[in-house]
């Protein structure tokens, strides 16, 4: 579910009301723990946090018009996603968190490749995502992207 909407907060003021406090936990975790110089802006129809032109100017390489992106978070049709780009790029990371996330959740973990799905609301592990959100600084987050790019 793509949304219109231009800032963070016309995004949640236009979720349905079963998704507005989930999204705004997740806001609160991510915003209380990710490192300073992410900016916290629209792109792809969601929520998210990037590398702004100002400390990156080269921009996203698929569209360098668009900031880096690195979090997202998302109310879909059937889940709340949370998008991590750090975690699909480094692989110490993605140990981590699957190591991490059964001390969380009794939950199974719903995941592709950057993409965590939380299906019921009031079991996402708010704590394990603001620890998610903090793991990576801009500058690392620039040097693991132009490496990865580059491959």
């Amino acid at each position: 579910m793509t949304s219109d909407a231009v800032t963070p907060e016309q995004y949640i003021l236009e979720l349905p009301e079963d998704r507005k406090s989930a999204i705004l936990s997740l806001r609160k975790a991510i915003r209380d723990n990710i490192p300073p110089g992410f900016e916290e802006q629209m792109g792809y129809g969601m929520m998210g946090y990037v590398v702004p032109h100002s400390i990156y100017p080269a921009g996203y390489h698929c569209n360098p018009k668009q900031a880096l992106p690195f979090l997202g978070i998302a109310s879909q049709k059937n889940f709340i996603a949370v998008y991590h780009m750090g975690i699909y790029a480094y692989k110490p990371l993605m140990d981590w968190f699957l190591q991490e996330y059964p001390k969380h959740s009794s939950r199974k973990l719903d995941m592709g490749k950057s993409c965590i799905r939380f299906k019921k609301t009031d079991e996402i592990p708010l704590q394990l995502i603001g620890e998610l959100a903090s793991k990576m600084t801009v500058n690392q987050w620039i040097e693991l992207y132009e490496s990865n790019l580059k491959k």
